[in-house]
Formats: C-alpha cells, sequence, structure tokens
C-alpha cells in the first residue's frame, strides 16, 4: 500500500510548478498533493517552501547519532521518532524542490595529528562535507497558553564543545534504492528508509540510506552528540518537526497553527 501510494505521488510532482515561494497561489495538482498527502499526516505549503510532520520525543538523555526515526529504525540512539512513511515525505521533499546531494566522504589522517594539534582542535579526519539541497529544521509545540520553537540545532548538544549544535542547513540525500534481499522473479529494489526507517542522521554515515543529513564538520564524530534534555519535554511527547527550504526568523500564526498541544491535543479553554 505505501509502495504504490509513494508511488503515485511520485508521479504527481511532474505536474507541479518547479519554484518555491514567494507565496502564491496554489496549482490544481499542488492542491491534490496537499490533501493527498494531508492523509498520511504530512502538512505540504508548497508556496512557503516547507513540510510538517507529526514526532514523538525518544531520546532525552542518551548519545544520539540520529535526530529522526520510524518506529523500525535506530530509535535507541534518535531524538525523535515518526509515523510517516519515509518514502511518503520523501515526495513532499522533492515537491519543495530538493535533488538529491552527495553524501560526506572522510578518511584518518596520516600522519596522524600531535597531541597538541588535537588540543588546539585538529580533526583526526580528512572531510569532504554533504552538498546539495539544503532544509532548515524546526521543532515545535504548544503546553497551555505558552509556545515553544526551536532550530532543531539549539536543542542538540555538542558534548565535545559544551556548546549547542552549530546551526547549519542539513543536506537532502533522498536515501536510495537498496536490492530487496531475494533472488529470481522476486528481486527487486526497495527505498532504503523505508526499510531502514531512519530518515535524518546527525552523525555522518557512509551508506546514504536517510533522506537527510547533518553537514557541519563535527558530525563526523558519533559519540558527541545528545539532546539538551531541559529544553525538551518529556519522552513520547507529540511535538510537529518542520522542514523548511528558507529560513524562519519569526513564528506568525499559520506556523503556530501546525504545533501540537502536549496534553493531548485540545486548545486550553479560553479566558472570559
Amino acid at each position: 500500500m505505501f509502495r504504490s501510494l509513494a508511488a503515485a505521488l511520485f508521479l504527481a510532482l511532474t505536474a507541479l510548478p518547479q519554484d518555491v515561494g514567494p507565496r502564491r497561489p496554489l496549482s490544481e495538482a499542488e492542491r491534490k498533493l496537499v490533501d493527498t498527502l494531508a492523509q498520511q499526516e504530512i502538512v505540504l505549503d508548497p508556496a512557503r517552501g516547507l513540510c510538517s510532520i507529526p514526532a514523538d520525543v525518544v531520546v532525552r538523555d542518551e548519545l544520539l547519532e540520529y535526530l529522526l526515526v520510524g518506529p523500525a529504525g535506530a530509535a535507541h540512539e534518535s531524538a525523535f521518532m515518526t509515523p510517516v512513511t519515509p518514502s511518503v515525505l520523501n515526495v513532499a521533499l522533492l515537491a519543495l524542490g530538493a535533488t538529491p546531494g552527495s553524501n560526506a566522504q572522510w578518511r584518518r589522517k596520516d600522519p596522524a595529528p600531535s597531541e597538541a594539534e588535537l588540543r588546539a582542535g585538529a580533526s583526526l579526519y580528512d572531510v569532504t562535507l554533504p552538498s546539495g539541497t539544503g532544509f532548515y529544521l524546526y521543532v515545535g509545540w504548544r503546553q497551555g497558553s505558552e509556545t515553544y520553537f526551536y532550530r532543531i540545532e539549539d536543542l542538540v548538544r555538542n558534548l565535545a564543545s559544551g556548546l549547542a549544535m552549530k546551526r547549519h542547513e542539513w543536506v537532502y540525500l533522498g536515501s536510495r534504492m537498496v536490492p530487496n534481499g531475494r533472488s529470481g522473479a522476486d528481486a527487486a529494489e526497495v527505498f532504503a528508509a523505508d526499510v531502514y526507517q531512519n530518515l535524518v542522521n546527525i552523525a555522518f554515515f557512509s551508506e546514504g540510506y536517510t533522506l537527510l543529513t547533518g553537514s557541519q564538520i563535527d558530525c563526523v564524530e558519533q559519540g558527541i552528540w545528545a539532546l539538551n534534555a531541559w529544553l525538551v519535554p518529556e519522552r513520547g511527547t507529540r511535538v510537529s518537526l518542520l522542514f523548511s527550504r528558507n529560513r524562519i526568523d519569526s513564528l506568525d500564526g499559520e506556523l503556530a497553527a501546525l504545533l501540537p498541544f502536549v496534553d493531548g491535543g485540545a486548545e486550553p479553554p479560553q479566558k472570559k
């Protein structure tokens, strides 16, 4: 079902305008795609260049390698989990004008940096950073009369530096097709992100199976990332994760309406 849905949505992309923003009326094809994705819990705003999905807080106090996974992904090392099917989210990102980029490449330096150079901040690796379509990622929720909205890097802590993750654009990789492991007539290719259920990685992974990857130099390290837990609601709390082609500098009413209430989704009663 999901594979056929993603395929149908992918075909629908060919009818979409190629420009992303500024605000403009939606075409009929865009409206149909927006309505179909809404049934899969994805809010797509092509004119504004963004989409929003539901996600639940998973890991608050342990090391992270992923930012976002699905139910069958590496949930023990991911900040958030989403029920959204990866290939369907991929269609939304493509509708925002994304094209697959290049994954990171790295190798250990030979000779290795000296102890003094390492203390001064030198890296053990020669790194080629990911490149391609960039997205700004945001997380938000509402609680009572308060609204919480963060650039995703502000919620991720670099244990090596003691600072929040450096703000940057997350690079779209678009996952890849991989063999299904069968032979003969049953042999076929499947979408890797649907199989492995890992959608956005913080630390670099050479396989390139995710939809998006972190793209700053410190992502070469896998054991230095954790949530700023004091800024994040409790495990299991439903939040919204936004993927935007443009930087969001202020939260307006339309964006705020995308954010769930952490008390179960009901808006608090209005004061009389």
